[in-house]
């Protein structure tokens, strides 16, 4: 008898798309059927391109991305989309801003748009994030562009994984360098100046390409470093359409499959590499947490915590009993 994780993964990659948002509300959840669904689905992932697209708040991500969509459609692709949204302080859910902005893509069977809350994980990213991707990766879509919430520094988490991350700066919101000080040109493999209709848009371009090039000089002397030595600085209007083609072609010349040298297969592979490290950490962590919440485990935490509390014990002596309790736990 065929379960009913198989059943639904099956359901969602035949088009299904209420299947296919049951299943990634089971995923989102983290439970047995999502995670029976996931195993299930992995081996016939890998073929799409993972665009991360980050930048500070009001930046235009949302429009840029719905632009970049309908260019993608207009090729003959699919392309899935994932707007991770700020989470309610009161209820967890997320506010659903992006469903909303892209509304004009709603009839459109060749897009899917799911909003997920980021439930306060670090760096602007669901904790369900890459199995979302993953899921939709198998399900045939060509592109799966996941948009981060836009908070600041937290936001180079997407570099490691988007095999392409794309970083959008708008012009007029103060001095460029503050972007290389919060850390996101340093992962962009492509900076986009959006409002490109609005005065001052050349200057902010040519000011970032500036920065950069400084900043490819000084990568050369320090060696290697898993982002490119200079990110390409693009001038787009999503709302004129301006721009939007020469981003499209920058991000395809990124992709696994492009035609390339032997480097840029190594770097695919490295990124993949990456990808599978952080997702396997992040996976640790989430099982660690999670059994520290309950039983002997949950017991002896509130312990080690009013000993460090009262400064009776050392917080990183205390943290290794804890991992040594896990430990010895799973037999180890």
């Amino acid at each position: 008898m065929t379960s009913p994780a198989v059943t639904l993964a099956g359901a969602a990659r035949t088009g299904d798309r209420r299947a296919l948002g049951r299943l990634l509300t089971e995923i989102e959840a983290r439970t047995s059927t999502g995670r029976a669904a996931l195993a299930d689905m992995y081996p016939s992932a890998g073929s799409a391109h993972l665009v991360g697209v980050t930048g500070p708040p009001g930046s235009g991500k949302s429009t840029l991305v719905a632009a970049l969509a309908s260019r993608v459609r207009k090729q003959g692709r699919t392309v899935a989309v994932l707007a991770i949204d700020p989470s309610s302080p009161i209820t967890g859910g997320a506010i659903l801003g992006d469903r909303v902005r892209m509304q004009a893509h709603a009839g459109d069977a060749g897009v899917f748009i799911r909003s997920m809350a980021a439930r306060g994980h670090a760096g602007g990213l669901a904790l369900a994030t890459l199995d979302a991707a993953t899921v939709l990766d198998a399900c045939g879509f060509d592109m799966v562009v996941i948009e981060t919430v836009g908070t600041g520094q937290g936001e180079v988490a997407i570099a490691s994984l988007a095999a392409t991350t794309v970083v959008v700066q708008p012009p007029g919101l103060g001095d460029e360098v503050q972007a290389l000080k919060a850390g996101l040109l340093e992962v962009a493999d492509i900076v986009v100046v959006t409002k490109a209709d609005v005065p001052g848009a050349d200057q902010a371009a040519g000011a970032l390409r500036a920065m950069l090039t400084v900043g490819a000089q000084h990568d050369r002397m320090a060696g290697d470093r898993p982002r490119p030595t200079r990110p390409e600085v693009l001038l787009v209007s999503a709302v004129e359409g301006t721009g939007v083609a020469e981003l499209l072609a920058a991000i395809d010349r990124r992709a696994p499959g492009a035609a390339g040298d032997r480097r840029d297969a190594a770097r695919f592979r490295d990124q993949a590499l990456v990808r599978a490290e952080t997702q396997l950490l992040g996976l640790v962590e989430e099982r660690v947490r999670t059994r520290m919440q309950s039983g002997e485990a949950r017991s002896r935490l509130n312990v080690e915590a009013q000993a460090v509390a009262a400064h009776e014990a050392d917080p990183h002596a205390a943290a290794d009993r804890l991992l040594d309790l896990l430990m010895g736990k799973n037999g180890e």
